[in-house]
């Protein structure tokens, strides 16, 4: 995954994990990020959540204002903005960089308004209360001040369209959040008897939604057809629904048997698992899971469904004329569809 995102990043011209460097490096955060500091010595988990910005190659969480460069060049002009090729660099226009910015700043927003804590639920090794109450203050005002830097940004493109696309996806992403948090508030309850299909509709929300719209909007910037724009989506949607499913697919096929990664009961295995076996039996193995989903078809399932949506990825990439960026763009979706 490393070795894909960093020859990825080569053909867009710049490492995207500087791509929000001017707003975090901006003196107003830096102001916030000396106020975090008072943190460290707790386990409140918006610490963690501050040192994934700085290096996280499992993770990277640049990665999607990765894939907007890159279907932003695999794309190129279209013949409606044929006489604007100057602003481009590199292939990609500075509208489509900043809307790449956008993305990212929204992205990282959310990740730091999920570092809030429930006070009630603490206990008394995570830190002094006084303490995990300034950490909940603070990540409501980190996260709130990179989304009002995003949306400012995302007026200045002056495109209704994009502004309305990015718009829907904020909203898909609250709705996804809080379904999250109000159903699913501790990882290891019993999930609800939700099924595979409507596990798809929440993942969309929380997870696909931005990266989806994201990817039309660079494509409206460009002024390129509906059916561009929709093939965009489409490869934004179903590359993120495998990059979700590969991260749910991890605890259950590392090759060591003694891995003991933590792991979701509503992630994509155990819901099939569950759908497999029926809900009685489901509940009546609940404290033997991990391995009775290694053992099931609720793996095999998810890598198959992983697959499938990689699949549907790399057939709207067939829509965009062959480049290096669109070669990265089927490295990242082979990447996140291989399994040991």
């Amino acid at each position: 995954w490393s070795q894909v995102v960093s020859e990825a990043e080569k053909i867009v011209g710049y490492p995207t994990s500087f791509m929000s460097l001017r707003c975090l490096l901006s003196d107003e955060l830096s102001n916030i990020a000396m106020q975090v500091r008072k943190l460290v010595g707790t386990k409140h988990p918006l610490l963690d959540t501050a040192r994934g910005f700085v290096y996280d190659s499992r993770n990277n969480l640049q990665m999607r204002g990765l894939v907007i460069l890159l279907i932003s060049k695999a794309a190129g002009p279209s013949t409606a903005e044929l006489s604007f090729q100057h602003n481009m660099v590199s292939g990609i226009y500075s509208s489509q960089r900043s809307l790449a910015e956008i993305t990212e700043l929204i992205h990282t927003a959310f990740l730091v308004h999920r570092g809030i804590v429930n006070i009630g639920e603490l206990k008394s090794c995570d830190g002094p209360l006084n303490d995990m109450q300034f950490g909940n203050k603070m990540a409501v005002l980190s996260g709130d001040f990179l989304l009002a830097n995003a949306c400012t940004s995302l007026a200045q493109l002056q495109n209704t369209k994009v502004v309305e696309l990015i718009s829907s996806a904020i909203g898909d992403l609250v709705q996804g959040i809080y379904y999250e948090n109000s159903k699913l508030s501790e990882e290891n309850c019993l999930t609800d008897d939700i099924g595979i299909s409507r596990w798809k509709e929440q993942v969309f929300l929380s997870h696909s939604a931005l990266l989806a719209k994201s990817c039309q909007a660079a494509m409206e910037l460009a002024k390129h057809s509906t059916e561009i724009q929709d093939m965009a989506f489409q490869y934004g949607k179903h590359m993120s629904m495998s990059h979700k499913l590969h991260s749910d697919l991890q605890p259950f096929v590392k090759e060591s048997s003694s891995d003991t990664m933590a792991f979701s009961l509503n992630s994509a295995p155990a819901i099939l698992h569950q759908e497999f076996l029926g809900r009685e039996a489901w509940i009546k193995q609940i404290r033997e899971l991990q391995e009775a989903i290694k053992a099931g078809k609720g793996v095999t399932s998810a890598i198959d469904l992983c697959r499938c949506h990689g699949n549907r990825a790399l057939a709207a990439l067939e829509h965009f004329p062959p480049s290096e960026a669109r070669d990265a763009l089927a490295n990242i979706v082979c990447a996140v569809t291989r399994f040991p």
